[in-house]
């Protein structure tokens, strides 16, 4: 069999971008008849955000009218949901669509969520809620991603090409699929008190390696800086308390006050005798703090040394 491979292609031409991804047309369908069975998904938002979904559903039912797909907003249960018709022909974009009310639930505005029904745009919603059990500590770190007045954010938008939203327990983002592999991989570090400044650090420097063609197919590692960890000093604590030395066995048993009085003979006493020895002990230690009160007070008139 003649081999192929050096004939000559004019239609082939360097213009042609082989990746592109051409837009699904109905002409594109083969059977060219409506589906058998209707797709359908329901996401619930939060009540806030119920008077921002009455204003722009009317923008939103008419513009997945545009590719058959209907909608519904149920305000008594809190739900949004998308269903195919008859007249829907692209069999994905019931997934854009699910993807587009799962935004506009997490805060997205519609001007920016609609973006998601294009082929080129896919989204993420990155749960941050489980990494940090401290809520200030959780406040804190979600705070870096946005940045002092939202500039490692804007950074970070501009360096993976997503839109990104920080909101509540999640981070939405939008972008191409290289660009959200970028983000959720900053968001789960930031949450792991990795810091997002040295991932815009890394991020420059590849967009700077990637224009030089010479380095193309080279290793990029030796280029991109190491991070240390730092283990920053702790305060000293004022009482520094010995461990004791764990041993797995219970501690001996103490003796009872009977096996003691046995020991030294007071259990064999009479009742009469206890008493006096009771008194006599008593008496003992009220002649020892006697004398040591009265040594502490004859302090006082001793003279001072003349030398």
């Amino acid at each position: 069999m003649p081999s192929n491979k050096n004939t000559d292609k004019p239609w082939d031409t360097p213009d042609i971008d082989k990746w592109k991804i051409e837009p699904f047309k109905q002409e594109d369908l083969a059977s060219q008849v409506p589906f058998l069975e209707e797709s359908s998904f329901v996401t619930l938002f939060p009540k806030y955000r119920e008077a921002y979904l009455q204003q722009i559903w009317g923008d939103l039912t008419r513009t997945l009218s545009n590719y058959g797909v209907d909608c519904t907003l149920n305000l008594l249960d809190g739900s949004m949901m998308v269903k195919t018709t008859r007249k829907t022909y692209d069999p994905a974009i019931i997934l854009k669509a699910r993807d587009l009310i799962k935004l506009l639930a997490r805060s997205v505005p519609y001007p920016q969520a609609v973006k998601v029904l294009q082929d080129d745009v896919a989204c993420d919603v990155i749960k941050i809620g489980g990494f940090v059990s401290s809520k200030e500590r959780f406040v804190k770190r979600r705070q870096r991603l946005v940045g002092p007045n939202g500039n490692t954010l804007k950074a970070l938008e501009l360096l993976t090409n997503c839109y990104i939203l920080v909101q509540g327990n999640t981070v939405a983002a939008m972008g191409p699929f290289k660009g959200l592999k970028e983000v959720r991989r900053i968001v789960e570090d930031c949450m792991n008190n990795i810091h997002p400044i040295y991932h815009v650090k890394e991020l420059m420097i590849k967009r700077e390696l990637a224009k030089n063609p010479a380095l193309a197919n080279e290793d990029w590692s030796r280029f991109l800086p190491q991070f240390k960890k730092r283990n920053v000093a702790r305060r000293k604590p004022l009482r520094v308390r010995e461990k004791k030395v764990y041993t797995p066995f219970p501690p001996a048993q103490q003796p009872r006050k009977v096996d003691l009085q046995i020991e030294s003979g007071e259990y064999f006493l009479s009742k009469q005798q206890k008493e006096q020895n009771s008194r006599e002990q008593k008496e003992q230690k009220r002649k020892e703090q006697k004398e040591k009160n009265a040594e502490a007070r004859s302090k006082d008139f001793v003279p001072p040394s003349e030398s």
